[in-house]
This record gives C-alpha cells, sequence and structure tokens, in this order.
C-alpha cells in the first residue's frame, strides 16, 4: 500500500549486494489446483460477492523497525523510501526476522470468528522481500532465522477454517537491481537496469504464487504508478494469472487504469475484475460495479507501535454495514507484530465485529446493495428470494435508535409478512404501512451496541417508490439525443413530459428508449396503481450547434508546455505569473522524471475533432486541473485533492480548435491525464497526432 513510515533499532549482521540477493535458483512449478465455486460453478466471482469481509494482512520486514527509525515515529511498510534506508542496510532486517509467536491457525481462526470470509496477504510488498520460500530469489523468508514458509502455513490453516487464501503482491520492487525508477535519494545507479529482466522475474513470483499454494480466490497488485509500468504489461500479468488459475480473480491495480485513491478503472480498455478504493467509501455507492474498500483500523497498513489512533469496533461495523448496503466489499487490515502477533488492540476489535457478525451476519454475507433511497437511522442491505417471485427480505441497520423506539422506512410499497430484531429475536415488532413507508415500533431499548439490525420479510420482490433515473450520453446534442428513463423497480410505471407540463397519471408511459429532438427539460416520475410515488426527476436536454473549427498551416505535431512556479493551493491567474521554462510537449502529460511540488503547468495548441459531434473529455489530475477549448471551460478540477476524474462535455465541427490544460501540485502525488470521445466512443487519451502547435498560432 501507499503509505508512510517505519524504525529500526541497532542493526548489525549480514549484508548482502542486491545482486547476490536476487540471485535466480532452479525453478520448479507445481501444477495448479483451481478454487471450487462456492454459488455451484455459477460464476468466479460469486464467492467474493457473497463474502463481503475480508482481512489485510501487511507484514514483513518493515514489522521489525514498528514505526521508528531514528527520532521519526510515523514510519510503517513504506520505511525503507520514507526513512532512506539504503538496499544493503535494509537488507540487514532479514537477519531479524524470526516471528517464534506466528500461529497460522490462530490467525486464521480470529479471522473466520469475526466474520471474514477470505484473507489477502502480502506475499512481496514493495521493499521486494518475499513471505514465502521462492525459487527465484534469495530474498525471501527462507533466508531468515525463522526459516518457514509462512505463506504455506496461512494458506493450509485458511482453508481449515473456510477461508479463501488471496495474494497481494507488488508490482513496484525497491530492491531488486533491474526495478526502475530508483528512488530518488537512492545512491545505486541505474546503468545497466533491465526492466524486461525485472518483468520476467515478477512472472516467475506469480507463477510460484499461483502453482504452490493451492487455489488462490484473489490476487490483490499494487505499485503499479510508475512510468515504466505500461497498460500492455498489466494486460500480461492478467492473462498469466487467469492461465495459471482460471477462477482466479484479479484487482485493477495489475495495470495503469485505477484513478488514485477512490480505486476505480477510468477507462474499458484496462484489465482488472474489480476497484480498489483506498480508506475510503464511495459516497453512492457504483451500481453495477464490484469494488472493495480496504481499510486500516488506526492510521498504518504495517505495524506501528507508537499509532494509537484506532477505530473503535462501533465506528467499523457501520462501516461494514455501509459498504455492504452499497453492494461492495470491506478488506479489512491488520499489521502484525515482528514477533507474530497481532495487536492487542486488533485483537480486541476483531473479536468485537465477530460478536457482532455472529448475530447479525446474514444481514452481510451474500446481500445486496439497497434498492432503496437513503435513510436516515442507517443503511440497508437486501437478500432477494430465489424466484421473481418469491419472498425478499431487507435488512435495516440501525445506526441511530429512533425517538420513542418509533422507526419508519421512507420509500416501500410492499407488504410485510414479519419483522424481527436479530439480537432480540423474541422482541414484539408491531409495524404500521402508510403510502410508501412502513413504521415499526421497536420498543426503547436498543438490543446492540453497535448496530441493531432489523430483519424485514417482503411479500415478493422489493416495490422500489423513489424518482426514476434519467440516462443519456450527453445532455448537449446535435440533432437529437437517445433518452433512457429507468424505473426504480419493475413494478413501478414511469410516465414523462418534456413540453413543460406537470406529469400526470395521463402523461406518456415510458416503454422503451425515447428520442428528443430540440432543447427542453424532461420530467419523470414514477406511478404505482395510478397514483404517483417518490420524487420527480428532471434533466435538461440542450440541442447545440458545434463550435466552428480553425484552419491552421505549418503546424507542428504537440503542444507547448509552460512551466511556473509557487505554492499554491487553487490554480492561480496565469496571466499574471512569469513561466520558468517553456518547451514542446508530445501531450498532455507531467515531464519525466521526479514528480515536482510547488509547481504548475499550462499546456497549448490545437486539438483535432474527428468529425462533427458532441465530444466528452475526460480530465483526472492529483492537484487541481482546468480543461477549455476555444476559449469555454468544459472540465473544472481545481483544487487540493488526489487523483479524481472529472467530464464535460461540448460540440465540435470536424477539424481544429485550440486547446488549453493548465495543472498545479502543492505536494505530494502528482497525476495529470486527459481523455477525449466523440459520441459514444469511451475517452481515450489523446495522441500527439491529434494536437498540433501552430507556428503563429491559429489563422
Amino acid at each position: 500500500m501507499n503509505q508512510v513510515l517505519c524504525r529500526v533499532a541497532a542493526l548489525t549482521l549480514l549484508s548482502i549486494t542486491p545482486l547476490a540477493a536476487c540471485r535466480a535458483k532452479p525453478v520448479e512449478l507445481a501444477k495448479p489446483a483451481s478454487l471450487p465455486s462456492r454459488s455451484g460453478g455459477a460464476g468466479r466471482m460469486d464467492w467474493w460477492r457473497e463474502a463481503r469481509f475480508g482481512m489485510f494482512l501487511h507484514w514483513g520486514l518493515y514489522s521489525i523497525p514498528a514505526g521508528k527509525w531514528g527520532d521519526s515515529t510515523s514510519h510503517a511498510e513504506w520505511i525503507m523510501t520514507t526513512a532512506q534506508i539504503p538496499v544493503e542496510r535494509y537488507e540487514r532486517l532479514r537477519e531479524q526476522f524470526n516471528p517464534v509467536g506466528f500461529d497460522a491457525e490462530e490467525w486464521a481462526r480470529m479471522a473466520a470468528d469475526a466474520g471474514m470470509k477470505y484473507i489477502v496477504i502480502t506475499s512481496k510488498h514493495h521493499d521486494g522481500f518475499a513471505l514465502y520460500d521462492s525459487k527465484v530469489s534469495d530474498y525471501d523468508v527462507m533466508a531468515t532465522p525463522f526459516g518457514r514458509d509462512i505463506l504455506k502455513e496461512l494458506s493450509e490453516a485458511a482453508r481449515r477454517h473456510g477461508l479463501v487464501m488471496c495474494f497481494y503482491h507488488s508490482i513496484m520492487d525497491w530492491h531488486h537491481p533491474d526495478y526502475v525508477p530508483r528512488r530518488d535519494w537512492e545512491t545505486r545507479s541505474a546503468e545497466g537496469a533491465d526492466f524486461g529482466a525485472y518483468r520476467r522475474y515478477l512472472s516467475r513470483q506469480v507463477s510460484e504464487l499461483l502453482t504452490n499454494y493451492g487455489p488462490i480466490g484473489v490476487m490483490w497488485f499494487d505499485g503499479e504508478w510508475e512510468p515504466t509500468w505500461t497498460n500492455e504489461y498489466g494486460k500480461e500479468l492478467y492473462a498469466l494469472c487467469r492461465k495459471l488459475q482460471p477462477e482466479v480473480i484479479v484487482n485493477n491495480r495489475v495495470s495503469t487504469g485505477r484513478a488514485g485513491m477512490a480505486g476505480m478503472t477510468k477507462g474499458a480498455d484496462f484489465p482488472g475484475d474489480f476497484g480498489t478504493p483506498e480508506q475510503e467509501i464511495p459516497a453512492q455507492g457504483l451500481p453495477g460495479v464490484d469494488w472493495e474498500t480496504c481499510m486500516t483500523m488506526n492510521d498504518h497498513w504495517g505495524f506501528n507501535a507508537a499509532d494509537r489512533d484506532w477505530k473503535t469496533s462501533e465506528d467499523l461495523v457501520q462501516k461494514l454495514c455501509d459498504i455492504a448496503s452499497k453492494g461492495g466489499n470491506f478488506l479489512l487490515n491488520v499489521g502484525p507484530t515482528a514477533e507474530g502477533k497481532f495487536p492487542p488492540e486488533a485483537v480486541d476489535r476483531l473479536a468485537a465485529i465477530g460478536r457482532w457478525m455472529k448475530v447479525n451476519g446474514e444481514a452481510i454475507w451474500d446481500t445486496q446493495a439497497s434498492p432503496l433511497d437513503a435513510q436516515n437511522f442507517g443503511r440497508v442491505t437486501l437478500r432477494p428470494g430465489a424466484g421473481p417471485k418469491d419472498p425478499s427480505t431487507l435488512y435495516l441497520h440501525v445506526f441511530d435508535w429512533p425517538v420513542g423506539g418509533i422507526l419508519t422506512l421512507e420509500g416501500l410499497g410492499n407488504g410485510v409478512r414479519s419483522a424481527k430484531l436479530l439480537a432480540d429475536p423474541t422482541r414484539e415488532v408491531r409495524m404500521a404501512k402508510g403510502e410508501g413507508r412502513i413504521v415499526l415500533e421497536l420498543g426503547q431499548e436498543r438490543p446492540d451496541p453497535q448496530v441493531s439490525v432489523v430483519r424485514l420479510e417482503l411479500d415478493g420482490p422489493p416495490i422500489v417508490f423513489a424518482a426514476p433515473r434519467i440516462l443519456t450520453r450527453s445532455p448537449r446534442f446535435l440533432e437529437s439525443a437517445q433518452v433512457e428513463i429507468v424505473p426504480p423497480s419493475p413494478q413501478v410505471q414511469v410516465r414523462y413530459t418534456y413540453d413543460g407540463s406537470e406529469v400526470e397519471a395521463s402523461s406518456a408511459r415510458v416503454k422503451g428508449p425515447i428520442t428528443i429532438k430540440g432543447t427542453c427539460t424532461l420530467r419523470a416520475r414514477s406511478f404505482f396503481e395510478g397514483k404517483p410515488v417518490g420524487k420527480e426527476s428532471t434533466l435538461r436536454l440542450e440541442q447545440v450547434t458545434p463550435r466552428p473549427a480553425q484552419t491552421i498551416a505549418g503546424a507542428g505535431q504537440g503542444l507547448l508546455r509552460e512551466r511556473f512556479e509557487g505554492d499554491f493551493d487553487r490554480l492561480p491567474d496565469f496571466t499574471a505569473l512569469t513561466s520558468t521554462a517553456s518547451e514542446p510537449a508530445a501531450r498532455v502529460e507531467l515531464p519525466e522524471g521526479p514528480r515536482e511540488e510547488r509547481v504548475a503547468f499550462v499546456w497549448s495548441g490545437l486539438v483535432r475533432a474527428s468529425q462533427r459531434d458532441v465530444y466528452t473529455f475526460a480530465l483526472t489530475s492529483d492537484d487541481g486541473s482546468r480543461l477549455f477549448i476555444d476559449g469555454e471551460v468544459v472540465v473544472d478540477n481545481d483544487g487540493l485533492h488526489g487523483a479524481e476524474e472529472r467530464r464535460g462535455d461540448i460540440a465540435l465541427a470536424a477539424g481544429w480548435h485550440a486547446i488549453r490544460v493548465e495543472w498545479f501540485n502543492k505536494s505530494g502525488g502528482a497525476e495529470l491525464v486527459l481523455a477525449m470521445g466523440a459520441g459514444d466512443a469511451v475517452p481515450a487519451p489523446i495522441g500527439p497526432g491529434d494536437l498540433a502547435r501552430p507556428p503563429t498560432g491559429p489563422k
């Protein structure tokens, strides 16, 4: 994980050169086993979607310093680079790795007792040290005083406890002599480094993991963001994983398509089976997309003895409910100590979550996202019936116990067969049904101090009273726009108008896609048994005229890039600044080399529209950015933030149009990607052939 910091006490012992540490051994790979499906073989993602809850383990040499190096106590699994420890010195930690307290059975039992269904452990983190017996490197656990294959022991224990074994493996490797780029502070020369040789080494290690340890549920990659790794390399690695174990699931960090810490893939051309939000939960969920939030219990992934900022068990349970209610998985991290023990605080929290899951686990496992709008009492999960007319179950996760014990569930049109509190099934729950709401009398006392769950058995699938969704490629169009209006549930009819009138029971009924010609405001509302239910949806649709193209002569390929210096919190007024450098740039991309801080760039020139159409531009940046086309702001992604994508549309005539991109970075990570797509095409990065630098400006 890309995090921070660690410590090391007095270090003596063996020093091994990087080349010797990566000396190859003979390769003997066993035949892989296949992962049995938990859903009768219906699909390789099924078990993972049903699991909802897993354990992340960050463990390695970095656990020995326990977060401290010199006077700093803020390090963890990134200590090798955050404390700028030379390779030959960091290697000495290997002679101190002797986790005599490691008990694979105990680890697996704690995960299973917590209600987790799978374990993801760092087979190799960015420091390059492997926790297993690697036949292609001596820089592994077998070269430590411990001398036992940790992954083998944990894999066997996990399966005994009904857990699916999964591996995290870093693409980045600060130790391997052929991995580039080097760290900014390193003294090792990169001369002679062969990244192709490193890729072969990486593939051989991944092959070991997928052939020697039985069926593996997930290959969880990380460290893909450096410029040496490409989407093509990611595709090759993904294909290797699926070849060795066809049922294995591979996260989206196998390639370069992840959009920052939000973790979701930013285009269709990138491999990966699920998105990976890090330390955050998508605010609105991600309907129809597989995703998994990974999160720490405190502030570090690897063990940090000084980190006392532990999340409460109540907070962690509520995060689990929140994620499940949005259709995601929760991968909760533990950073074991150098002795091989879980920190006591982590043990306590796992036990508390386990007690809650023992009572309420059915509200998490094998559930789907809430079909209802947000509820003020907490969260909702759904367990559909076996058939289209069978009873379904809603689970109400009550975070805030209602005043007087009266809870109102909004937006549901079903009859309710039964209601019970999972933590107190003998307590009577009285019900009353109104128009689009269910009123439940739960009693004054909250039965569970963390989250109380109410189980509602419904008559058939949920009948949702909510606003319909209006979907269209762009609210701007040239001749006509195709619009789809999606009802909140199949039992509900949707009616609409676009002439300014109110939506009534006599208005036109949605029977399929709608073609809109001319500027208008589309209004849609759900109806059930002839009565309006839920809120109204509206969308302004605008017929536009494409901006005319420009005529140029003698243009050079690419753009002009200007550099500015300053401590910016937002994009500055560049007309008031003087650039410190100006040079040609092939495309809208940051200069090669170390990422700079307190700097801004401006790209200017022309972009080619291949056809007369409405174009979608996607601008991803860390920190802020802004895109102008023909002087109009199309995408505004300004401000201090991590890698974040925003989109905008503009109608363009075929030909050349003025383009200007502004970007700044205050500190930390830096990223900039501009993509463009015409019509229904997925936006793709703009190549040099579609960019121009006029010799004297447009004519």
